[in-house]
């Protein structure tokens, strides 16, 4: 089975069910209730008018497998659902209300354009991501070998005696099937219900991207769409000015590629990971909208559209201001710099960075990447520089590191006990904290693990385990195959010369042995690499301490 989803996204336009445009006229008396793939060629009448709504959920959850079997599903006249569609009259366009990912397959058979080619390559201004690229070229290659491409089966019409007489059979199906349609009657308020309505049945709505749909024009919402493609696809953020517009695509694509390269795929060669896992996934959606509102303090309840005004969830505790609309921008990018701030002092080459190790901090020890140890990682680095601990921090570093190597599983145990993203983030930040005060006050390991297991300290599900208590077949498993990788990596990783803990190079910076104000020069040999924080903070406090 292939890895990657195809992302179908570019081949429908969004718009606003409220737009206006040349046009719009009083719903006709008689529509039709059927389309043909011919309908949705470039050259074809129905395609140039067909929208999503603006809020609709990406294109872009169906495999290779999927797509494929869908448009050979269409070719033999197997029974396909009904598009539901509904017209607006303030604009003449047609949206879709249900079956998104039918009519996009279609559509991408008939473009072939299954991601990669040319209206996906202007929605995404030109860039692909490597995972895009590889699903698209699965599903073209899969298209050929089970039914033919939509031009070879255009011209098989025409040369009829250059086929085979199952090609030709398909052909000839082509030229007369068609996908039943149905129409939503009424104004737009009557079509967005029935959006929500019918997209909860059947395959629902994932609840973070049902979240993201009702707040659409929240600051938190809008700065999660822009991280999640870069800053390319479909711009929820149009209506800002242009200088805003601009800010908040580069802030996008600068925390993009600090997070979420280089790509991850399933299989790990080497420590280069990104800090924060996989950007071409369904999971990233709900990863990147939880790191938004877990910079910013934002709770469910100030967004979600049933907190109404100021109002008291119960007699202790406080008022909860509504997070609004934001009309301008100006909150989405404070959202964003928020987040870009808190993205570098964990990654990245400015001064301020820690450059942590993603082997170290954000993967289980088969490979897995952890999104709660992403968000306890941005939450404990914080929780340093406001108790002024980084200096403390960098002294343990080595050993802290070190510690949460040896017991990597530990991860894993708290996160099967707790769940995912936040709910085992604070977990694992008391952990962190646990074990960081420990090492400070010389405690050995074995009282850590004691600490950690303390029902009246953190009383945290961690057990230390040994091979021993693990079964394994008699081939070796990806998993098995990445925790090699990985424990690998991080035995042979780069040392920081400054703090002695493990460096990742892409995060490292070079730093002068010898102080440039002590007479020290550029000659390699008085050059180290180190992490951007112990090349400044760090490396000034210990000059400070020697005087």
């Amino acid at each position: 089975m292939a890895t990657h989803m195809v992302n179908l996204d570019a081949l429908i336009p969004r718009e606003d069910f409220e737009s206006i445009s040349p046009g719009g006229d009083a719903q006709p008396s008689a529509i039709q209730n059927s389309i043909r793939v011919t309908d949705l060629t470039l050259e074809g009448f129905a395609y140039p008018v067909l929208r999503k709504p603006d809020f609709q959920r990406e294109t872009a959850n169906w495999t290779p497998e999927k797509v494929t079997a869908l448009v050979r599903s269409y070719l033999e006249g197997d029974l396909i659902p009904a598009i539901i569609l509904w017209r607006s009259t303030m604009s003449g366009k047609v949206f879709v209300i249900d079956g998104a990912h039918r009519l996009s397959a279609l559509i991408a058979w008939a473009h072939d354009d299954y991601g990669d080619r040319h209206t996906s390559l202007r929605f995404f201004d030109n860039i692909i991501p490597d995972e895009q690229r590889k699903a698209a070229e699965a599903t073209r290659q899969l298209i050929q070998e089970s039914v033919g491409s939509f031009s070879d089966l255009s011209l098989a019409l025409k040369n009829p005696d250059t086929v085979s007489d199952q090609r030709l059979r398909l052909a000839r199906n082509l030229s007369f099937l068609s996908l039943p349609l149905q129409w939503v009657p009424g104004e737009a308020d009557k079509a967005e219900s029935s959006f929500y309505r019918i997209n909860q049945q059947a395959t629902a709505i994932d609840p973070t991207e049902l979240d993201m749909i009702k707040a659409r024009r929240k600051p938190n919402a809008l700065a999660a769409r822009a991280f999640i493609r870069a800053g390319t696809g479909h711009k929820y953020w149009s209506s800002f000015s242009e200088s805003v517009q601009a800010d908040i695509e580069s802030i996008a694509k600068e925390v993009y590629d600090l997070i979420f390269r280089p790509n991850l795929d399933l299989s790990i060669k080497s420590a280069d990971l990104p800090v924060a896992g996989r950007g071409y996934s369904a999971d990233s959606v709900k990863m990147v909208f939880e790191l938004v509102n877990f910079v910013n303090g934002v709770q469910p309840e100030m967004w979600r559209e049933e907190t109404g005004s100021r109002r008291r969830k119960g007699s202790n505790e406080e008022a909860v201001t509504p997070l609004t609309d934001d009309s301008d921008g100006s909150a989405t990018l404070k959202f964003m710099r928020a987040v870009k701030k808190a993205a570098e002092r964990i990654a990245g080459k400015t001064p301020a960075s820690l450059g942590l190790h993603p082997a170290v901090y954000f993967y289980s020890y088969t490979g897995r990447f952890q999104p709660a140890a992403f968000l306890a990682a941005i939450a404990f680095v914080q929780e340093l520089v406001n108790k002024r601990m980084l200096v403390k921090f960098s002294e343990n570093r080595d050993a802290f590191e070190d510690f949460l190597v040896k017991h990597k599983y530990f991860l894993n145990q708290i996160v099967r006990r707790y769940g995912s993203l936040q709910r085992s983030a604070a977990p694992i930040q008391q952990m962190y904290r646990i074990v960081l005060k420990g090492l400070i006050e010389g405690v050995s390991v074995d009282g850590i693990i004691s600490r950690l297991q303390d029902p009246d300290t953190a009383r945290l599900p961690v057990k230390v385990i040994t091979a021993g208590d693990h079964e394994y077949g008699r081939d070796f498993s990806t998993r098995t195959k990445n925790a090699v990788y990985l424990e690998t990596a991080l035995q042979t990783s780069p040392r920081c010369n400054i703090c002695g803990a493990r460096l990742h190079t892409r995060f490292s910076t070079v730093d002068h042995k010898i102080r440039k104000e002590d007479g020290g020069t550029g000659a390699p040999g008085n050059a180290q690499l180190v992490h951007p924080y112990c090349n400044s903070g760090y490396k000034e406090y210990l000059h400070a301490s020697r005087r």
